[in-house]
């Protein structure tokens, strides 16, 4: 890289700061290399270069489209789940639906419901048992917004978020908007191919039935019970790698001894060998150190590639593996 990339790519960051300022609502929050370890459940990682929360479907239109225009990388943080942020940050523009308005949940005459991006699939699942409306308790544990479950096709407990998934409403990176049909959508485990060149801002989702609601209250505390004996209290980013083909990643990892493996603050679970936890002061390079020494450990042992599941945010496993 020449001496003068990154100075340009700095002005660039600059005339983007300054294009944002003079477009955005009041309410809409931007800030400049903004902390992101305390908004991920795994509690790792260093600031934004830019962050932002849209109050409005304009801001974050305008956000995408000024960032595109310039050639500036953008990222959307859900949850903060299934993620590892690097320790020196995120060279890019990172969004956050957190703001209220992405957090609708509206029952329609047609029978449907409309849920906002930025609405946690914990309170997605308080508000349809409340409502009378099946189908979305598997929901209820997994540490995530709609947004990130559409794109992850998040899943838990033999359901997956595109099962109950009518139509999908999103905006691409050059801030066009656009509906989209489930069955015109590519969609595999923890995967949606439209959303990866586009954020979701909600979507049009099918209830399986009517029923009474404490008869939904119950099925979500008996998955409540099996999540809590089965998974880990520390903070993590939920399985860390997919599982291979005929059998989970957990099991294989156990079978290798490599519950209680430690590099630093990070450890695998010994409740759950497919989770990584912070003890404590854990650093992304702690992370990666330990994702490193399991795989290189089932490779040797069993001839399997773990693949990570969870995303290095801003970055690709590829160049750190």
């Amino acid at each position: 890289m020449s001496a003068a990339a990154p100075a340009a790519r700095e002005a660039a960051w600059s005339e983007l700061l300054s294009a944002l300022r003079g477009k955005l609502a009041p309410a809409s929050k931007l800030a400049e290399r903004e902390a992101l370890g305390p908004k991920t459940t795994l509690r790792v990682g260093g600031p934004a270069r830019l962050y932002a929360e849209p109050a409005t479907e304009a801001d974050l239109q305008a956000l995408l489209a000024e960032s595109h225009a310039r050639g500036l990388p953008v990222f959307m943080l859900g949850r903060g789940s299934n993620l590892v942020v690097p320790d020196d940050g995120v060279d890019g523009l990172v969004i956050s639906l957190a703001h209220p308005h992405w957090q609708a949940f509206e029952p329609r005459a047609d029978g449907r419901v409309w849920a906002g991006a930025g609405l946690r699939l914990k309170n997605l699942c308080g508000l349809a048992a409340k409502a009378g409306l099946q189908g979305f308790e598997f929901m209820e544990g997994i540490p995530a917004t709609v947004g990130g479950a559409l794109r992850m096709n998040a899943g838990a407990m033999g359901g997956w978020t595109f099962d109950v998934v009518d139509e999908v409403r999103l905006v691409t990176l050059a801030g066009e908007t656009r509906a989209m049909k489930k069955a015109e959508m590519h969609v595999d485990y923890r995967h949606c191919a439209e959303l990866g060149t586009a954020v979701a801002l909600g979507a049009f989702l099918r209830p399986r039935a009517h029923a009474d609601g404490e008869a939904i209250r119950r099925q979500i505390e008996a998955y409540q019970k099996k999540r809590q004996e089965a998974q880990p209290r520390e903070p993590s980013a939920g399985c860390i790698f997919k599982n291979p083909p005929g059998t989970s990643a957990g099991r294989v990892i156990d079978e290798c001894g490599l519950k209680g493996a430690r590099v630093g603050g990070a450890e695998v679970s010994p409740v759950h060998a497919n989770f990584i936890v912070n003890r404590g002061g854990a650093t992304c390079a702690d992370i990666l150190a330990l994702v490193r020494q399991v795989r290189a450990r089932v490779k040797e042992a069993r001839g399997i590639d773990l693949e990570p599941e969870v995303m290095l945010f801003g970055r690709n496993w590829r160049d750190v593996l």
